[in-house]
């Protein structure tokens, strides 16, 4: 299951992407599918019909984990 994130990588725009699995303390590098602008539009700096790419861990400042299909799950409260 894959998961969305916005990436934030040093001295650019975020970008949004998927990721298979969360990293690790030991991974050096990050494997992005699917990376876009968070509208949607293409990235300048990759071409067109690049599906992955590895970033390395030092680029990069944080990733934003969003809520997926678990989060409707989630039980919140309703005042009627």
């Amino acid at each position: 299951m894959s998961n969305s994130v916005i990436v934030h990588i040093r001295n650019a725009e975020p970008m949004l992407a998927e990721i298979d699995e969360m990293p690790q303390l030991t991974d050096v590098l990050v494997k992005l599918s699917n990376p876009r602008q968070k509208d949607g539009k293409d990235l300048i700096y990759l071409e067109r019909n690049v599906v992955t790419v590895y970033w390395p861990w030092s680029e990069i400042s944080f990733l934003e984990i969003l809520p997926g299909d678990t989060a409707a799950e989630v039980v919140s409260f309703i005042r009627e």
